[in-house]
């Protein structure tokens, strides 16, 4: 049987580890907390005036307007003064612009804030999402213009560009389209597939069929944003005649 003085020592010892639990506590939650509000304070709430294209945004900041141009992403063009619009250029553009016209949006700048150009460097929230991430899983954007020290998501970004590209969504359904040096013109694409429009076009028939590198069987109406860069293997003048010699609609 223990003594009184043992189960004092015990019950002394017992609050003790009682006291540094709480306390650890209080000190994570503190912590925690202290954090959270670090990063709300990194969003700064700015006035979209007008989204130039799919990564390049007009916006008013302390009533000053500026171009923001989205951080470690790149959209294929639609109004560049020296380059024609490109494959689902205008579909980023439209997505970006339902996505902010009329909304609330928050910017988070990383390290360096502007560019060469002058232009804010950032990401742009909106309800609670990342736009650079949504264009990413669109496949309506490239990871491009990494330079240190703006790298904060570049390796979720190329995770994101990962899983579109092998869901050959957006502008990875075109074959040698988008590479680490930016988009290629179509008649680059054209170059490297010089049976693009030659195979099957003499009976009239205009859906394409192609078999991708994972050795998918995909058709491709005049519909289709990358018809007229796509290689046929095959060519079919029904989409019926397609799905029953194998073949399945693009993703769009």
């Amino acid at each position: 049987m223990k003594t009184k003085i043992e189960v004092d020592i015990e019950s002394r010892r017992g609050n003790e580890k009682l006291k540094k639990w709480i306390i650890a506590v209080i000190i994570l939650l503190f912590t925690v907390g202290c954090a959270l509000n670090e990063g709300d304070s990194n969003l700064i709430p700015v006035e979209v005036i007008r989204v130039v294209d799919g990564d390049t945004v007009k916006i008013k900041v302390d009533g000053k307007e500026e171009t923001v141009r989205l951080l470690l992403i790149d959209t294929p063009e639609t109004v560049h003064p020296s380059k024609s619009v490109q494959p689902f250029g205008p579909e980023a553009s439209s997505f970006t612009k339902e996505l902010l016209t009329g909304k609330e949006i928050q910017l988070e700048m990383d390290i360096g804030e502007r560019d060469k150009y002058g232009r804010l460097l950032a990401y742009i929230y909106v309800d609670g999402q990342m736009v650079n991430e949504l264009l990413l899983k669109k496949g309506l954007a490239r990871v491009a213009y990494v330079y240190e020290p703006n790298t904060k998501y570049v390796d979720d970004f190329y995770a994101i560009q990962k899983q579109a590209q092998q869901e050959e969504v957006g502008i990875w359904s075109i074959e040698n389209y988008a590479t680490d040096q930016g988009y290629k013109d179509e008649k680059a694409v054209i170059q490297e597939n010089p049976k693009k429009d030659n195979e099957g076009t003499s009976n009239g028939c205009t859906i394409k069929g192609n078999i991708n590198s994972k050795g998918e069987k995909i058709f491709h109406t005049e519909a289709s944003p990358s018809y007229k860069v796509t290689k046929p293997e095959a060519m079919f003048c029904t989409e019926a005649e397609a799905i029953e010699a194998g073949y399945r609609a693009v993703n769009r």
